[in-house]
């Protein structure tokens, strides 16, 4: 039984789209994949160490590096919020002999490679928020051209398998990033983590482009650009597409109290877990690395045992919410090993636990956003707009963060303690994702 679905019928002047043949069509899969996971790879090992150790380098005050750590990535997910879902609506009506969503992908990759090559010469938290801004801005626009390929090209019926795939690039992505990025989270080598991950994105997305050519779409109609038009294409009622904002908030739920953790990784098992606690400041930061390495593997390992089964199993059967909910509930009990068990042991199982609902979630989040989206030749527009609920969460969980450490803080100088605040963190985590999971059940269109 196929899923249900609420998108209409391709228009014409996209069928060829879904007409890949068997070759394309595992080219396309694998292609994503890539792209995915190296794009996985940059966020993580940027956001989880690269970032937090130069923050560090710059400001050592425990709350002042996370206060600025958290204006970084609050500020630059601000800015950066509407980047996909105007890149994805400029990319829809596109006309070029590359088509319409490579010649913005190959822009993208290679402009935020070189933002990526300079912010490892910045000393200011001033310019380290500006060249992250740029970085944010630029490796969006090279992810939308490859989200908007899975309504594009993929038929409904097989997007949880698809879908599963770029799951599984998030997570290796994610996992390896942060593993091979605390190698470079040394003073004297984190220039080196920032051009390897420049390398790794340019040379990924021009092989993504190359591999999957587009047709040339210069002789396909376009209306005329108009600005007024432009802007108020960005809205999507409701009234008419209900399900779409069910889908978004319960993303953007989830996102923030996931990200809440995770952009936090290496402040959480420092300040909340001890971890090198009284060691001195080289010795310290590799016990760090060695035990966010160790988290990555185990994260890695949980998601892929998972990762590769529930995307082509939720297409058997024809369903995507029970998968969404049931992985958003398994991220609340790794939140509470997490917090109830307050030391490297609890924090190993917590994150394997995680490794499961994330991975999960992953597989099929994906496929049940591109399946609510109201109109498919607006694809790039449509899962631009899903995508700020990725983005608005990584905005706020920061200030999150250092919201609670500032409130729940204990005791000033040598005796200052902020882990009361993260431990605030894992019980907001745990009820945002409760509630990610309730939003799920009212969606109709999608079973």
């Amino acid at each position: 039984m196929s899923p249900s679905t609420s998108l209409p019928p391709a228009p014409e002047l996209d069928a060829h789209h879904y007409n890949l043949s068997k070759g394309e069509r595992t080219r396309l899969t694998w292609s994503l994949l890539s792209g995915f996971t190296v794009l996985n790879f940059a966020y993580a090992g940027l956001a989880a160490v690269l970032l937090p150790a130069q923050v560090f380098l710059v400001d050592s005050n425990p709350v002042s590096a996370q206060a600025n750590m958290g204006m970084i990535m609050s500020v630059s997910a601000f800015v950066t919020i509407f980047v996909q879902p105007i890149f994805g609506q400029i990319s829809d009506q596109t006309r070029h002999r590359w088509g319409r969503r490579a010649p913005w992908m190959c822009f993208g990759a290679v402009t935020g490679a070189l933002c990526l090559l300079a912010i490892g010469h910045l000393t200011t938290v001033v310019l380290l928020l500006a060249a992250w801004i740029l970085i944010q801005v630029f490796l969006n626009v090279f992810q939308i051209g490859m989200t908007a390929w899975l309504p594009d090209r993929v038929e409904p019926e097989r997007r949880g398998t698809v879908s599963a795939f770029i799951g599984i690039g998030g997570q290796v992505g994610g996992a390896v990033g942060v593993i091979v990025a605390a190698w470079f989270a040394l003073p004297n080598l984190i220039w080196w983590g920032y051009s390897l991950i420049a390398i790794l994105v340019v040379v990924t997305a021009l092989a993504v482009i190359l591999l999957n050519a587009d047709k040339d779409n210069r002789a396909m109609p376009r209306e005329p650009f108009k600005m007024s038009a432009f802007w108020k294409g960005f809205w999507i009622s409701p009234k008419t597409a209900p399900d779409f904002w069910w889908v978004f908030f319960a993303r953007a739920v989830l996102i923030l109290g996931y990200w809440g953790i995770n952009v936090n990784q290496r402040y959480l098992l420092q300040f909340f877990y001890k971890v090198g606690d009284g060691l001195a400041a080289d010795e310290q930061a590799a016990k760090l690395g060695s035990a966010q390495q160790v988290a990555s593997i185990l994260t890695l390992v949980a998601a892929l045992a998972v990762n590769a089964t529930m995307g082509p199993l939720s297409d058997k059967l024809g369903r995507r919410k029970p998968f969404v909910i049931v992985s958003s509930l398994v991220m609340v009990a790794a939140f509470a090993v997490m917090l109830l068990v307050p030391n490297l042991v609890g924090f190993y199982i917590g994150t394997a636990v995680l490794g499961l609902g994330f991975g999960c979630y992953m597989s099929i989040d994906m496929a049940l956003a591109s399946q609510v989206i109201p109109v498919r030749e607006e694809a790039g527009k449509a899962m631009g707009m899903m995508n700020i609920a990725m983005n608005v969460p990584q905005m706020l969980a920061p200030l999150l963060a250092s919201f609670l450490v500032v409130m729940f803080q204990t005791g000033s100088g040598d005796t200052l303690d902020t882990a009361p605040g993260y431990a605030a963190l894992f019980i907001v985590g745990i009820v945002l994702m409760a509630i990610a999971a309730a939003m799920i059940h009212p969606v109709k269109s999608v079973k």
